[in-house]
């Protein structure tokens, strides 16, 4: 213990007398976080549905028909009430609920009006509002095939024999921003994390001091804990200090727990700081460091499912997905900050970190050549 408290002092000086730290700390981070919230956008290709059909009826079932032969639907799933559609869609495990009323169709025939209602997880904007667009455009042309066919009534009528009523959930501004900030935090701080801690471990083996380190006495592993210790506390800070931003400048709702959002984040941040840490074990010098880096931060970020959901990517691709850290996070940070997600709801994620934290880390210091 002794011989990791001296370590962890000399690394702690160490990031002290490093003048470009603290404007990598602070400035950088917040620059990307405005700018890069802004400049995304958004682009929607997939939509899970859950039916809640309380009334079972050829009307119904008509509109389903069609929802089913939009190429822009898919329906996952069924419900018989509309309790259990709505824990599918606070599991992320749906888009939009399209519910019918036990007396939908009896409306229909009696009073020519009938109301269908649409929730929509409204987490992302701009999804929402191409899923309003959508379905709304397919229950207006299943309006006008029912007043044609059962009333006798061309297109031109006024009668409306339906409506729609859309309500957006956990977003109800469809403000885009706040979607796009949590994502762009979680890639702000793994970068910060990741980088740093690999980019100080190989900077020592260009100077020659790794090489004074290893004829010690100290084990592998309390060298590379003691590199990865202060760049922990600093990514978990760099955290913090983000949804300080994102409150002030964005108004984002922290509707979760913050104690299950950080103790994700610290799993989380085990795993990208491990991964800098085994990347730095296999290379000798800063640009090699930086082109592996490279590639693998590129390949994580952009199928994390920050710009596109990774639901619309191909299916090799989301089994791919398995091995990319960012992508349990940026899940998991969302249905936190946004939804109040539990520990239940994000478990699986949370579990897949822990397991992966712990692969990665024994891989690194299995992979650490210590010479005496």
């Amino acid at each position: 213990m002794q011989t990791l408290i001296t370590l962890l002092r000399k690394e702690i000086l160490q990031i002290l007398r490093n003048r470009m730290m603290l404007p990598i700390i602070f400035i950088v981070p917040v620059v990307q976080m405005i700018v890069l919230v802004y400049a995304a956008s958004l682009e929607m290709k997939n939509i899970d549905i859950v039916i809640v059909d309380q009334d079972r009826s050829e009307a119904s079932g008509r509109m389903i028909s069609h929802f089913e032969g939009s190429p822009f639907f898919t329906v996952e799933g069924t419900a018989f009430s509309y309790n259990e559609a709505e824990k599918s869609l606070i599991r992320d495990e749906a888009d939009m609920i399209l519910n019918f009323t036990p007396d939908f169709e009896k409306k229909l025939i009696i009073n020519k009006q009938a109301d269908v209602q649409v929730i929509i997880n409204a987490i992302n904007a701009t999804e929402a509002g191409l899923i309003r667009a959508y379905s709304g455009k397919i229950i207006s042309d299943y309006n006008q095939e029912i007043r044609a066919e059962w009333f006798g009534l061309n297109k031109s009528s006024g009668l409306i024999a339906m409506s729609a009523s859309v309500s957006y959930w956990y977003n109800p501004l469809l403000d885009y921003k706040i979607y796009m900030f949590s994502g762009i935090l979680v890639i702000v701080v793994t970068l910060i994390g990741m980088f740093l801690t690999a980019l100080n471990l190989v900077r020592e083996k260009e100077l020659g001091t790794a090489e004074q380190m290893n004829v010690t006495p100290m084990k592998k592993y309390q060298f590379l804990l003691a590199k990865l210790l202060p760049f922990l506390l600093i990514a978990l800070f760099e955290l913090a200090f983000g949804l300080v931003i994102g409150r002030i400048l964005f108004d984002l709702p922290v509707r979760g727990s913050l104690l299950l959002l950080f103790s994700t984040a610290f799993v989380f941040l085990i795993v990208a700081l491990g991964i800098g840490l085994f990347l730095s074990t296999i290379s000798n010098t800063q640009q090699q460091l930086m082109f592996v880096a490279f590639f693998f931060m590129v390949t994580f970020i952009l199928m994390s499912g920050v710009f596109t959901p990774v639901e619309s990517m191909p299916v090799w691709a989301q089994k791919m997905n398995v091995i990319n850290p960012l992508a349990y996070f940026m899940k998991a940070i969302r249905m936190v900050l946004l939804k109040g997600s539990g520990f239940a709801d994000i478990s699986r994620e949370f579990y897949s970190l822990t397991l992966y934290g712990i692969l990665i880390l024994s891989l690194a210091i299995f992979n650490y050549r210590k010479t005496a």
